[in-house]
């Protein structure tokens, strides 16, 4: 008899039907499994065959063919276990219910029991797309599964429960749909602005940073609250929407890094090593083409800490990603693209002993010494970080006195209102802050005065700056005068956003 079971696939973020189709017939006894399925999906034979036969069902001693239809595509992961023992159950006639519509989705143990699988949530939405909304999946899938409306979702332990629901034998609830925003309420971050000591310089720039979605680099000596600072960036950025949680939860999905809240609520913040490869940042593999670091950062913060620690390779590889903020990964079976919309920031010391430049240390560093280890960063990179700022010590008094402290909640509300601005600039354009600006949203929406374009001039001459660096200091000025609630950009604002771009290497 021939049975068919709907499951899916997974494309890098997108999900496609998947038909398990089962065969039993007369004849040597076999079982064959076709249609392109990797290791993980070929072992299934033997936990499948187990898990029938724990559950006090029969497994068919007879020729069994299995196709995964279409066979073209790869078929990968554990999922395809309970889809493949529902196929032979109803193949062999031991279940006669009814399963069009519905999607299986699961990891069988040898007794019987469903395991969590990864990349449920991007499973569901893509399935909920083409018009499936009903769903078995393993209960340790059920919090990920309950934030997608529109769908009829039932988490259950074991394949056990899955017959005895599909017979009608046991009456089990669909899981119950869950509110993002209370969710969301209850997490909070470890850091606050509040609790980083003076560095006035480096939190203006950084509130200018986060309200214009612009990358920043902080250089400065060790101990100086560099990464502190970096650390609070999440906490002065808008809340995630629940559209982008979902984004972001998609690729934590697939890369089994989820909490057991089923969602991320907080906007990653991912700091990879500086002995990363070039494939754990950008993303890759051999078989299963995996999300990077830059990915997994997707609508949050990278921070690349000693920046030129990192190979050279490994960070001309961040290039094209700033700029595209989508990366696609090629490899012989195929290329994925995986969205990486992040705000990059970077710290390093000034030179190897760290102390140049410092008012408080001494430098013991040769000039050619300097100028190696910051050539170490690549001049095209350095173009495409907005605010290069330096990051000084200070005083015994400034860190035990008295004076408060702005808190992260209020620049979060100043970076709010500046990112509203920007909402409503560009509501007709497929941008959504303003270092996302082409060039035809700049001369729209950037206009300069005949001395802000002298002040520009000046600026473009002394530091000797590319186009790009003029294009950059134009979208950091437009995002300072979003903060102090000024339509015009004036001189002022030009020049607040040059002194950003001191740092350049050209300068050096």
């Amino acid at each position: 008899m021939l049975s068919e079971i709907t499951s899916f696939a997974l494309c890098g973020l997108e999900g496609v039907p998947v038909e398990v189709e089962t065969d039993i017939n007369k004849g040597v006894v076999s079982y064959d499994l076709v249609g392109l399925p990797d290791t993980a999906v070929k072992e299934s034979k033997e936990r499948v065959r187990s898990a029938i036969k724990n559950s006090a069902l029969y497994f068919p001693v007879n020729k069994i063919t299995i196709n995964l239809a279409p066979a073209d595509i790869k078929k990968e992961g554990s999922h395809y276990d309970l889809p493949l023992a529902v196929s032979i159950l109803k193949a062999s006639d031991q279940l006669t219910a009814d399963t069009d519509g519905i999607v299986f989705l699961g990891e069988l143990a040898l007794d019987g029991a469903l395991r969590a699988v990864t990349g449920i949530l991007p499973i569901l939405i893509s399935a909920k797309a083409k018009g499936f909304t009903r769903f078995i999946v393993p209960k340790g899938n059920a919090n990920e599964a309950s934030y997608i409306e529109g769908t009829e979702v039932y988490a259950l332990e074991s394949l056990r429960e899955a017959v005895d629901f599909l017979s009608g034998e046991k009456l089990f609830k669909p899981v119950e749909h869950r509110n993002f925003k209370v969710t969301q309420s209850l997490r909070s971050y470890n850091y606050d602005m509040s609790l980083v000591r003076g560095q006035k310089v480096a939190k203006r720039a950084m509130e200018i940073a986060v309200a214009g979605g612009h990358n920043i680099l902080l250089a400065g000596p060790p101990g100086t609250g560099k990464t502190m600072l970096a650390r609070c960036i999440p906490t002065i950025m808008p809340d995630m929407t629940f559209e982008e949680a979902l984004e972001v939860t998609k690729i934590h999905s697939i890369s089994g890094e989820l909490s057991e809240e089923g969602i991320v609520s907080l906007r990653p913040f991912r700091t990879p090593h500086h002995t990363a490869t070039t494939v754990s940042l950008c993303g890759g593999g051999n078989v299963k083409i995996h999300a990077g670091e830059i990915s997994k950062a997707h609508k949050g913060v990278l921070f690349l800490d000693e920046l030129p620690e990192y190979t050279r390779r490994t960070l001309e590889s961040l290039r094209q990603p700033l700029e595209d903020r989508v990366i696609t990964i090629a490899r012989a079976g195929g290329a994925v693209t995986f969205p990486a919309e992040f705000m990059l920031c970077a710290s390093m010391n000034p030179c190897p002993c760290g102390n140049y430049g410092s008012s408080y240390l001494t430098c013991t560093c040769t000039p050619a010494q300097i100028h190696k280890y910051r050539n170490k960063i690549s001049g095209p990179l350095l173009d495409r970080i907005d605010l290069q700022v330096e990051v000084d010590g200070i005083n015994y008094e400034d860190l035990t006195g008295e004076s408060k402290e702005e808190t992260s909640t209020q620049v979060k509300e100043r970076v709010e209102r500046a990112r509203a601005i920007q909402r409503e600039r560009f509501k007709e354009d497929n941008v959504t802050v303003n270092a996302n600006m082409g060039e035809k949203q700049i001369k729209k929406y950037c206009k300069l005065s005949r001395e802000c374009e002298e002040v520009l001039r000046n600026a473009f001459e002394t530091f000797h700056l590319s186009a790009r660096a003029r294009a950059r200091i134009i979208k950091v000025a437009r995002t300072i005068a979003d903060l102090s609630w000024s339509e015009e950009i004036t001189p002022e604002h030009i020049l607040e956003a040059a002194s950003y771009r001191s740092y350049d290497t050209s300068s050096l």
